[in-house]
C-alpha cells in the first residue's frame, strides 16, 4: 500500500502541474467566467475529457494486489484493474461546468476505461456518469455566489465520490472476496489522494477566478476615473487639441503601447509607439480603420500585416480598433496598439468595448450641450436644472463600494448609470419621448437607488403594451416617482410601496403613481403643480415645472392632479392627449 500511495502521489501530482499549466491561458480564465454558456461548457467538456483519458493512461495496472511496471497503458490484462486520478478529473469537472459536464466527462473517462481493456470493468462507464453528475448537482447546490464550492466541501465530495467508485467494484467484481481484497489494496490511497488533489485542483481554479474578479473591479474602478478625466475634453468635440490630451489620458490609464483618435477622415491625435510616422492631419489611410468606419464593429489585428502600416520600422504589432458613435452615426475611431500581439488579451478587448460605449456617450454629451444652448425651449432648460448632482455623486459611491463585494453588480449599475444619463441627453433635446424609453429611464434611476437602499422601496409598474405606441413629456414619470421616493415616506426604512399605472382610456394616456406614504400636509397639497414650494431635498420646482411643461405643450387637453389617499399615502395623475411617438 506504501509503494501505491508514493505512485498515485505521482499521478496526482501530475494532475496538479497540468492544472497549473492551465489557469495560466488566458482562453481557460474566460472559460471560468463564462462557465454557464454553452460555448464554455462544450470547451470544458473537451478539456476536462482529455484530463481524464490522460488519467487513465497514467494509472498503475494491478494484478492480485501486486503492481505490474508500466509508464503509459494503453492497454491492460482482462484479470487487472487500475489505480488513476480518473475520479479526481470527473468530479474537478462536474464542480466547474455543472452535472451535464461532469457526467460527459464521465462518460468519455468510463468508456476510455474500458477500451483499454478487461470487458468486465463495463460498471466503469455508469459509476463514472453517476459520479460527474452527482458531483455536478452538489457543486451547484453549494457553490457560492460567482465562485465554486468551498475547497473543504470539494474534499470532502471527492471522497464521498471515490467511496461510490469503491461500491461500484464491490458490487461488480468477479467475486466479493476479490473485490474487498482489491479495495483493501488500493481504497485507502485513492480516497485519500484523490481527495487531497481535487482540494490542490479546486483552490487554484478559485484563487484564479478570485484574480480575475479583483482585476475587473480594479478595471471598473481605473474606467470611472479615466472617463471622470476624459469628459471634459470630448465634451469639446473632437479636434485635435482635445484628442490629444484624452488620448495621453487613455494611455496612461490603460498602458497601452499607442493610443490614436480619428475623425472619418483624418488622424487627431496619436500618442506613444509610432508617433514619428503616426502623424496627426494625416489622412485615414489603413484598410482596418476603414473598415471600421463603414462598418461600425469593434475589429481586432493580432498581427503587423493586420494592422496595416506601411512604415517598415513600424513597432506596433496589433491593435484594437473601437468606432466612436453620436446619435448612432459614426463620427470617428479609437485605436489602441501593442508592440507585443500577447498583450491584447480578453481583459484588453472587455475594456475596449466598455470604453466605446462611455466615449462615444461623452461624445454626444458634448454635441447635446452645443445644442442645448440654442434651445429655446424654456420648460426644458427649466427641468434640466432639477438634475441633483448628489444623485450622481451617490451613485458612484454606491459603485466603487460594489466593487471589491460584487464586480458583476458594480459593472451592470455602471451600465444603468450609463443608460440613466444618456437618458437624460435625450429629454433635454426633444420636446416629447417614448413611453418605453421614460420607463426604461425611470428603472434606472430605481436600481441604483435600490443598490443604495437594498430592500426599502418596492416599486411596481402596470402598463398597457397599447400605451408603448404613444409619446410624452421627458421626465414626466421619474419625476412623478423621484418625488415619491425622496418625500413621500420621509425616513421610514420599509414597507414602502409604490404603484405606477399607465394605460389608455378615452383616446387620452393616463399616468397615475400611488404611495403609501406618509401623504401631504394640506397646505402643502394646494400649492403642488401650481407654483414653487420649499423642499427640504432638491429644489422644490420639479412638480410645478412638470405642470408647466404640460400645459405649454398640450393645454387644457393636458391635466396635471395630485391628492391624498382616504387609506394614506398620495396619488398624483397625468393625464395627456394621445399622440405618437416620434
Amino acid at each position: 500500500m506504501f509503494e501505491l500511495s508514493i505512485l498515485m502521489m505521482e499521478r496526482v501530482g501530475l494532475m496538479i502541474l497540468m492544472a497549473f499549466m492551465l489557469v495560466n491561458i488566458p482562453y481557460f480564465k474566460q472559460l471560468l467566467l463564462d462557465r454557464q454558456s454553452f460555448k464554455a461548457r462544450l470547451s470544458l467538456v473537451f478539456i476536462f475529457g482529455f484530463f481524464a483519458i490522460i488519467s487513465n493512461f497514467t494509472g498503475i495496472e494491478i494484478t492480485k494486489n501486486t503492481i505490474l511496471p508500466a509508464n503509459f497503458l494503453t492497454s491492460i490484462s482482462n484479470h487487472a484493474a487500475i489505480a488513476n486520478t480518473r475520479t479526481l478529473v470527473i468530479t474537478v469537472a462536474g464542480l466547474v461546468g455543472g452535472p451535464i459536464v461532469g457526467a460527459i466527462v464521465g462518460l468519455v473517462a468510463g468508456f476510455h476505461r474500458l477500451l483499454q481493456g478487461n470487458i468486465a470493468a463495463f460498471f466503469y462507464v455508469p459509476s463514472s456518469i453517476l459520479i460527474g453528475a452527482l458531483t455536478g448537482y452538489l457543486g451547484s447546490k453549494l457553490k457560492r455566489q460567482h465562485a465554486f464550492v468551498s475547497t473543504v466541501d470539494a474534499t470532502i465530495i471527492a471522497a464521498v465520490m471515490e467511496m461510490i467508485q469503491m461500491l461500484f467494484i464491490l458490487v461488480f467484481s468477479d467475486s466479493f472476496a476479490s473485490g474487498f481484497t482489491l479495495i483493501r489494496f488500493i481504497g485507502l490511497p485513492m480516497i485519500l489522494l484523490n481527495s487531497v488533489g481535487t482540494f490542490t485542483f479546486m483552490s487554484m481554479l478559485s484563487i484564479t477566478l478570485q484574480q480575475e474578479e479583483q482585476a475587473k473591479a480594479v478595471q471598473t474602478h481605473d474606467v470611472l476615473e479615466l472617463a471622470a478625466q476624459t469628459l471634459p475634453y470630448f465634451r469639446e468635440g473632437l479636434h485635435q487639441e482635445s484628442c490629444r490630451k484624452v488620448a495621453s489620458i487613455i494611455q496612461r490609464y490603460t498602458k497601452v503601447s499607442a493610443i490614436s483618435i480619428t475623425d472619418t477622415h483624418q488622424i487627431l491625435a496619436h500618442v506613444g509607439m509610432g508617433c514619428d510616422h503616426h502623424i496627426p492631419e494625416i489622412e485615414v489611410i489603413t484598410e482596418l480603420s476603414k473598415h471600421v468606419l463603414k462598418t461600425g464593429q469593434l475589429t481586432i489585428a493580432r498581427s503587423k500585416a493586420e494592422v496595416g502600416c506601411s512604415h517598415p520600422d513600424c513597432p506596433l504589432q496589433a491593435a484594437i480598433v473601437i468606432p466612436l458613435f453620436s446619435k448612432k452615426q459614426i463620427v470617428g475611431t479609437l485605436k489602441m496598439y501593442f508592440d507585443n500581439p500577447d498583450d491584447l488579451t480578453h481583459v484588453e478587448e472587455q475594456l475596449a468595448e466598455g470604453l466605446a460605449l462611455i466615449f462615444s456617450t461623452q461624445i454626444e454629451l458634448g454635441e447635446a450641450e452645443v445644442q442645448s444652448k440654442l434651445l429655446k425651449e424654456a420648460e426644458i432648460k427649466s427641468l434640466q436644472a432639477q438634475v441633483n448632482p448628489h444623485f450622481f455623486f451617490n451613485a458612484i459611491n454606491t459603485i466603487s463600494a460594489l466593487m471589491r463585494k460584487d464586480a458583476n453588480k458594480a459593472r451592470e449599475l455602471l451600465l444603468q448609470l450609463s443608460k440613466y444619463f444618456r437618458g437624460n441627453l435625450q429629454g433635454a433635446i426633444a420636446t416629447t419621448i417614448g413611453v418605453k424609453q421614460e420607463l426604461d429611464q425611470v428603472k434606472a434611476y430605481l436600481s441604483l437607488e435600490q443598490a443604495r437602499f437594498p430592500n426599502r422601496y418596492h416599486v411596481v409598474f402596470d402598463v398597457e403594451p397599447e400605451a408603448l405606441a404613444y409619446s410624452l413629456p421627458p421626465y414626466a414619470i421619474q419625476v412623478l416617482v423621484e418625488n415619491t421616493i425622496k418625500h413621500g415616506f420621509k425616513n421610514r426604512k420599509e414597507d414602502n410601496q409604490v404603484y405606477v399605472q399607465v394605460h389608455l382610456e378615452e383616446e387620452q394616456l393616463m399616468i397615475d403613481v400611488y404611495d403609501n406614504g406618509e401623504g401631504i400636509p394640506e397646505e402643502r397639497l394646494q400649492l403642488l403643480g401650481k407654483q414653487v414650494v420649499d423642499s427640504e431635498k432638491g429644489t422644490g420646482t420639479a412638480l410645478d415645472n412638470l405642470a408647466r411643461r404640460i400645459h405649454t405643450l398640450y393645454g387644457e387637453a393636458g391635466q396635471f392632479f395630485i391628492e391624498n389617499n382616504v387609506e394614506g399615502g398620495s396619488h398624483v395623475a397625468l393625464t395627456l392627449p394621445l399622440a405618437i411617438k416620434e
